[in-house]
């Protein structure tokens, strides 16, 4: 069961635009993550924002760098960033990102 928070206990519904760049030699990589209104936007929501959780059978991958990105002044989109600072994190990262898009249905295109 893979699921992404933005708060502890609280799963995120909405399925986001994931983009992937690794360095030349693996050794780190960057995930950017891009919500179009989720639910963790949404009027009467009361939990906390505290970073972006990817929580699976192995456990949780954390980032704190989450930002909102408001239009006419109304909260539309979150932007999360992952940095993968070695090998074994881009590896436990790409364990995740398996499992989520297989749990929603998720495609991968190279470019």
């Amino acid at each position: 069961m893979a699921k992404i928070q933005f708060s502890r206990g609280v799963n995120e519904e909405v399925i986001p635009e994931v983009r992937l760049t690794r360095s030349r030699s693996g050794d780190s990589g960057t995930a950017t993550f891009l919500f179009t209104n989720p639910k963790a936007l949404d009027e009467g929501i009361t939990e906390e924002i505290t970073g972006m959780y990817m929580v699976d059978e192995e456990g949780e991958i954390v980032t704190r760098e989450v930002k909102g990105k408001f239009i006419n002044g109304k909260p539309e989109k979150i932007e999360a960033i992952y940095l993968m600072k070695s090998a074994e994190e881009w590896e436990r990262f790409m364990r995740f990102m398996e499992r989520y898009a297989e749990e929603n249905d998720l495609g991968f295109n190279q470019s």
